[in-house]
């Protein structure tokens, strides 16, 4: 018998022991007589790692759509985009066909110490080229990554240089941030983005809440949109700055009605700003606590569309060879007393995976008027009294329909192709460090910087190459949108993220809605605070 059939049947015999009647004893022993079978005398030899693999996963499918299974190499990328560190060089680059293109170094980082700069081109990851691969980003990402001390070497075109140069590379602890954009989008507002809640994101949530502050921020709009949650506590620590001490954040029920009430901690120092949580369809979990507490405590508004609609909590199994099972042991309840995890049927993860595109169909995306909630779901804010909802997602207290007419067919497949992207890559290789000297600074060139022509036919070439031939009325019609999505993805491979936050904001129909309630008084007329 291998080892690992041991460990198994170690581990099935222990939860036999632990089973609390004779029927569970028996229904342990049939798992334990049937893994026996397969093993040992199938006609085949079955490979005990892929039969228990499966064994677990096709059980975890019985359950809830949130009780998962991760395999050892899962569990790691997991952790590491949890912690908010992974052992690497420190850069971000855009795929342009089959080259990794280098976007920025991290300042510090192992790329910037060796020399790696903005515009290299990555054309071979120690002795795997990429050249003719068609290798897409994440490929890319798992040769590049690896243990901490070890030494990378990658070959790099340069322009200036004759010939591709080597760059031995020493891997180290790059820090990797939840908090991704932090910028003042007005004299007195404030923008943060939070894009998961991972072990240090409350910390870089504070830092960039007091750098704002100092900078005169009045007002802050928190962007959730896209957010999938995370760690629980990163999300209570954010939420206590926004709340008195003591008071509670999210209630978790579990097997037996057993409640556990968790209150916020010490904090405090975020009571003034006005707040807007900006969210959608895919904010979910921890972020639908941080945006359903502001909205309970009546602390400030959401805005946006109705969010996913997690609220199963899980607890994490470890297993021998390093993979985990994430078993949902309770659920939440935001402190008005609503649940917010939408319906489910055990077992039926496809209808579960589906209900967003069910939403769409519905016309929830378009017309808020077309979710209809019963009054059992019916439940006030905790100050004001205020109407609020559970038993599927936080809806927003000023719904903004997602707007499928601003862009015309060509934007659309332009977008889809990727031809904005890479024709921003393919005019800044020739002319990046001209634009770079030729601006003071960021802020230098979002005020300036006005495309002389060269940038939109770089997208038409782009285009025409990948095959589509853009009608002169449609792209037209389109120019004034894709002249600002140019300029924002060029700031941002220039600069930073706020960059492309700022240029293309126009365009955000969510944000925009954000800075006109905190502008017109809206904001005071809801909440019944003064300016």
């Amino acid at each position: 018998m291998t080892t690992l059939t041991q460990a198994v049947t170690a581990f099935i015999m222990l939860l036999t022991a632990a089973t609390a009647g004779a029927q569970e004893a028996v229904q342990m022993r049939k798992l334990q007589m049937a893994a026996y079978a397969m093993m040992d005398a199938y006609v085949d030899p079955v490979p005990g790692d892929t039969l228990v693999e499966a064994a677990i996963e096709a059980m975890l499918g019985k359950l809830d759509p949130h009780s998962t299974y991760m395999n050892a190499d899962e569990v790691k990328r997991f952790e590491e985009q949890m912690s908010g560190k992974f052992y690497g060089i420190g850069i971000t680059f855009n795929m342009l066909a089959d080259t990794a293109v280098v976007i920025q170094t991290l300042p510090g980082s192992p790329a910037e110490e060796a020399g790696l700069l903005a515009g290299d081109k990555i054309i071979a990851v120690d002795s795997t080229a990429l050249t003719g691969r068609r290798m897409d980003a994440g490929g890319v990402t798992s040769l590049i990554r690896g243990a901490e001390g070890s030494t990378v070497r990658l070959t790099v075109v340069r322009r200036g240089l004759d010939s591709p140069t080597d760059f031995d590379v020493r891997r180290g602890k790059v820090d990797v941030k939840s908090v991704d954009v932090a910028t003042m989008l007005a004299p007195s507002t404030g923008y943060v983005r939070i894009n998961n809640f991972g072990a240090t994101t409350a910390d870089e949530f504070v830092a960039a809440a007091s750098d704002l502050a100092h900078r005169g921020m009045e007002s802050l709009i928190i962007d959730l949109r896209g957010n999938g949650g995370g760690y629980l506590g990163s999300a209570v620590d954010i939420i206590s700055e926004f709340i008195g001490r003591g008071k509670v954040v999210v209630s978790t029920v579990g097997r037996g009605g057993k409640r556990r009430d968790i209150t916020a901690r010490a904090g405090g120092r975020l009571r003034s700003p006005r707040v807007v949580v900006l969210v959608d369809d895919f904010t979910a979990s921890a972020a639908e606590i941080l945006s359903g507490n502001i909205q309970d405590y009546d602390r400030g508004l959401v805005i946006g569309r109705r969010t996913f609609g997690k609220g199963l909590v899980q607890n994490v199994l470890d297993l021998p060879d390093g993979s985990m099972i994430r078993l949902t042991t309770s659920r939440y309840y935001l402190p008005s007393g609503r649940l917010i995890q939408k319906p489910y049927k055990a077992g039926h993860s496809d209808d579960y995976a589906n209900e967003l595109l069910d939403r769409y169909r519905h016309g929830e995306m378009f017309a808020a008027d077309s979710i209809d909630f019963p009054d059992s779901l019916r439940y006030t804010t905790l100050r004001l009294g205020r109407t609020v909802y559970g038993g599927g997602g936080v809806m927003p207290d000023i719904f903004v329909p997602l707007d499928t007419t601003r862009y015309n067919s060509l934007h659309r497949e332009l977008v889809a192709r990727g031809c904005l992207n890479r024709a921003v890559l393919t005019w800044l290789d020739t002319r990046r460090g001209q634009i770079a000297a030729g601006y003071d600074s960021e802020r230098d060139f979002i005020d300036r910087f006005t495309d002389d022509g060269t940038l939109m036919q770089a997208l038409t070439d782009d285009a025409r190459a990948a095959g589509i031939t853009p009608d002169s009325t449609l792209l037209a019609e389109a120019r004034p949108l894709l002249a600002l999505q140019l300029k924002g993805l060029a700031a941002r491979d220039l600069w930073t993220t706020a960059a492309y936050v700022i240029i293309t904001a126009p365009l955000d129909a969510v944000l925009q809605k954000a800075l006109a309630v905190l502008r017109d008084g809206t904001y005071e007329e809801i909440l019944g605070t003064k300016r």
